[in-house]
């Protein structure tokens, strides 16, 4: 017996350095996750309610008010999301997302009848599903797992909802003309859906490497070899919330975080309608939505990627300058120009899915992974208070001009004030107590 021990002990770290890193297929999990919570509530709501509208009627306004409140409640449960995570883990904020988009989803398909039925289910409910469930602890979990990568195993889980915007955006539209525009019944249908994610993350969500006897990166920190930017950084290095929050950096980094969600959540809540507006048919304005959540899918893949190649602020800026082209083809879009409304629609995708991904790297690779939930809730929530109102600003705009052209130039505005306040976002330095 004694000498089965003696062994055996040596073989078990052997054997747990040859089990294959969870990292990845934890990647691949997290895919699945924000294909199902962002996906189908968010983008597959924007077509949905367009529906509703007909039954429930309502001024522009109000209805933008309601991917308003979507996007403010985003980021104010956003800490809430954080202090879950800390004190239960990720896995118990997936489950706790999806039965609260599951009660939103429920409640519409059942229930309303009255706008503020609308704002109440979607605005509020849903949304603080959307925000235990997607952003928050993905983006958790990839900062704990990855730190060569961080960039690009961000981008792969948090594309999946631009692939479900491009799928579902058309399918929606097509199933709902089917049926006669009974958009209850896929109300109902995003029930049953984010059930399924409840038990995905359940079943497979692990919350760091350690638990499985692996470290980040699948190879041991001191072996690890560093891309040349991620050297002059210090990930995991023992910044505390407080300290960054000190730093201008953080402060420059929040407003480029508003000129990537502003444009982005006025665009989500009214492309459709300022589309139609513009003699485009409904099928083709649907289309249209699937080409921006195509072209989030490839911003994302393209912000990773240079997030892992090149200074980090020089990456967001890049992506934000989509955002003025797509804004110049969008108020010139027309019936007869159709090309230049799908341009638009890809151009402020691209630009969303580019700037997004560094947003939520950007923070890791500046102040480590410790703090990293604290400091990541407190952008969203930040960012959603500042930016929730896009959709209903857009409302007005229209419901006062009878087009949207005044807000697309307002969208260039904080897109620049957005570039300008980058160009501050230096690399910071963690302050060291003096040495007596």
């Amino acid at each position: 017996m004694t000498e089965t021990n003696l062994a055996g002990s040596p073989r078990a770290p052997r054997l747990l350095a040859k089990r294959e890193f969870y990292g990845w297929k934890l990647v691949a999990v997290l895919f699945c996750l924000d294909f199902l919570n962002m996906g189908f509530p968010y983008f597959g709501g924007a077509v949905i309610n367009t529906y509703m509208l007909r039954q429930i009627p309502m001024q522009r306004s109000i209805y933008g008010a309601g991917f308003t409140l979507l996007n403010l409640f985003v980021g104010l449960a956003s800490i809430a999301a954080a202090a879950v995570i800390i004190k239960w883990g990720a896995k118990t904020s997936f489950v706790v997302g999806s039965g609260l988009i599951f009660l939103g989803a429920l409640w519409l398909s059942f229930f309303a009848t009255k706008p503020w039925h609308y704002l109440a289910a979607y605005g509020v409910v849903i949304g603080t599903g959307i925000s235990f469930s997607t952003i928050i602890p993905a983006t958790t979990l990839v900062a704990r797992w990855f730190r060569r990568y961080r960039g690009r195993a961000m981008a792969i889980p948090l594309s999946a909802s631009g692939f479900a915007g491009f799928v579902l955006a058309p399918l929606l539209n097509k199933i709902l003309s089917a049926n006669g525009g009974n958009w209850r019944q896929a109300w109902l249908l995003v029930c049953g859906i984010v059930i399924v994610s409840g038990f995905i993350a359940l079943l497979f969500v692990r919350e760091r490497p350690e638990d499985l006897g692996q470290t980040v990166d699948g190879v041991r920190a001191e072996n690890a070899e560093r891309s040349p930017q991620m050297a002059k950084m210090d990930p995991d290095g023992d910044w505390t919330p407080a300290e960054a929050f000190a730093t201008r950096s953080y402060w420059m980094i929040y407003v480029g975080g508003v000129a990537c969600q502003f444009p982005y959540f006025f665009f989500v809540a009214h492309s459709i309608l300022h589309l139609r507006n513009a003699g485009i048919t409904a099928a083709l304005a649907a289309w249209a939505m699937g080409s921006l959540t195509l072209g989030a899918i490839g911003g994302r893949l393209i912000g990773g990627w240079l997030m892992d190649k090149m200074t980090p602020r020089y990456a967001f800026i890049s992506g934000l300058c989509c955002y003025l082209a797509g804004s110049v083809l969008a108020i010139t879009a027309r019936a007869d120009r159709l090309a230049l409304a799908f341009a638009a629609a890809i151009l402020y995708g691209l630009a969303f899915g580019w700037t997004f991904i560094c947003l939520y790297s950007i923070t890791a690779n500046f102040y480590g992974n410790r703090a990293y939930p604290k400091l990541n809730g407190m952008m969203m929530l930040l960012t959603g208070v500042a930016c929730s109102p896009a959709g209903w600003i857009g409302g007005r705009v229209f419901d006062r001009f009878g087009n949207y052209t005044a807000a697309f130039e307002l969208n260039i505005v904080v897109t620049v004030v957005g570039i300008v306040a980058l160009l501050f976002a230096a690399t910071p330095r963690q302050p060291r107590p003096m040495s007596i």
